[in-house]
């Protein structure tokens, strides 16, 4: 990331920073005492939060009044369906967030069965010093529970069915709406898009979003790169599956490149834009799940994101992997939370597709050789050409390479794949001559590098593809040369109809 992004992120968060300090001497543990009073109370009369329900799309909702049954007539509550309710999160401008209406369209449109969509207004709340905010989102979803207590009183409406959408520190009103709505029953699953950083990470589980809040909690988190100790996203795990797009520390797209579109777009808010450009995606990526029905993004559980970027964690067995968003597999084994890792584009549609490539070379030059190299891939479907690799270490004797590979295109099942040795014509050259100079003509004596084979991995089919130099005769590879590689056990003719 460049300095100047870096700084602009440093402006936002010393925000935080000097909210927080705000927070320190407010003190935390008076407002948890205040909570456990009010949580005594049965019912609550009138609440600061508003709480709309959108009859259609692009709808700009009608508000239910709590204790008032003939507002849900009024606003079309109907009980034998589903409730998703969006929660936003801090505000600046105390204005509603553009996304909300967005997803509330694509919640209404784009679902195969109906479901009430409502939004939690509590801008009142959230307009406030950061750490007021987050003192906040306490009383907000102790608002959010008696509504939902309520509709079960009146509308004999299962709490099963509701479903919380939360965005940054909406997530955390979410975890709380679910922690005071009592009894044995909990709320039936609860999103948290890039729950909020300060003032939650590393606190007790009853302080923020946790999976104890609902029957199933998901949470995808998108900005947690830390600046002087903090971070805009709450980067531990807070869910049944955690999901971290990229590595959940910065997005593709929201680099500083990206501010000049920014500042033709919003002016001086620009800077603002671009930060939140990442911690936004989470967001987008929802959406995207409810817009690209047939371009869902999965999910892979692995330990951390430079083991995934090897390739090494693209399992699907024991429930290993999942679907980011909406249409998500609510199973889980255990309490304890499932990380999951993927790679997405910079914009809509953000899916990819997630390959593994192992490759095994054997050099048989004296020294280390630091070659770059290209692939070009031809599936059933399409095909892509030089994809770039650099193994970012040399290869000296025989070593077997992991790598991943994504492409923004399904090529469909791969039958075949041209390697090549990318090195400049400088070096190209240099290896022309020494070849002139030393002929490796007597005996089996090779100076070039042999690759054994290449095994492929389709996260997205599971499949698994073990690939063969299509010309046996000749194994060795020199620098600006290409060989051709395809399917063990298929020659030629059987792969150019396969193709066709």
């Amino acid at each position: 990331m460049g300095s100047s992004l870096c700084v602009s992120i440093f402006l936002v968060l010393s925000i935080f920073i000097q909210s927080s300090a705000h927070g320190q001497s407010l003190g935390l543990e008076p407002f948890r005492r205040r909570s456990r009073d009010v949580e005594t109370k049965k019912t609550l009369q009138k609440t600061e939060t508003k709480f709309l329900l959108f009859e259609r799309e692009s709808d700009k909702g009608c508000q239910i009044q709590l204790h008032q049954p003939d507002t849900l007539q009024e606003c079309g509550f109907n009980s034998s369906l589903p409730l998703v309710m969006l929660i936003h999160g801090w505000s600046m401008d105390g204005l509603l967030e553009d996304w909300i209406w967005t997803m509330a369209d694509a919640l209404k449109s784009q679902l195969a069965q109906p479901v009430n969509v409502g939004l939690a207004d509590w801008l009142t709340l959230a307009q406030n010093h950061y750490a007021i905010a987050v003192r906040n989102t306490r009383l907000v979803g102790q608002e959010v529970a008696a509504l939902l207590q309520w509709l079960e009183e009146s509308a004999q409406f299962s709490r099963s069915n509701v479903h919380l959408i939360g965005y940054s520190l909406g997530a955390h009103v979410s975890g709380f709406a679910g922690s005071f709505i009592g009894g044995k029953q909990k709320i039936g699953r609860i999103t948290g898009l890039d729950a909020a950083g300060p003032l939650f990470e590393g606190t007790s589980p009853s302080d923020r979003l946790s999976p104890d809040d609902a029957n199933f909690v998901d949470s995808i988190h998108t900005f947690t790169r830390e600046h002087m100790g903090l971070s805009v996203g709450i980067k531990q795990p807070i869910a049944h599956y955690d999901f971290y797009p990229n590595g959940g520390a910065y997005q593709p797209g929201c680099h500083l490149l990206e501010l000049y579109k920014y500042i033709a777009k919003h002016g001086l808010n620009a800077i603002t834009q671009t930060i939140k450009c990442a911690h936004e995606r989470s967001v987008h990526l929802f959406i995207d799940s409810l817009q690209q029905a047939d371009l869902q993004n999965t999910g892979y559980m692995c330990s951390d994101m430079d083991t995934f970027s090897q390739g090494l964690c693209l399992s699907c067995k024991k429930g290993r992997c999942n679907t980011l968003g909406y249409h998500i597999r609510q199973e889980w084994h255990s309490k304890k939370s499932k990380k999951l890792f993927l790679v997405t584009r910079a914009q809509s549609p953000f899916k990819v597709y997630h390959y593994q490539f192992k490759i095994q070379f054997l050099n048989q030059m004296e020294k280390p050789v630091e070659p770059t190299f290209s692939m070009s891939l031809l599936g059933t479907k399409d095909e892509v050409q030089k994809i770039p690799i650099t193994l970012g270490e040399g290869i000296t004797s025989n070593k077997t390479y992991s790598l991943l590979i994504t492409l923004d295109i399904d090529i469909g099942e791969l039958v075949m794949i041209k390697f090549k040795w990318e090195n400049s014509a400088v070096w190209a050259n240099v290896w022309n001559t020494v070849q002139t100079i030393i002929p490796w003509g007597r005996g089996p004596l090779y100076s070039g590098l042999i690759l054994k084979s290449i095994r492929v991995k389709a996260a997205e089919t599971q499949q698994r593809i073990t690939f063969c130099l299509e010309n046996m005769d000749d194994l060795q590879l020199h620098p600006t040369q290409e060989k051709t590689f395809v399917r063990c056990g298929i020659n030629s003719k059987k792969l150019k109809q396969k193709v066709r």
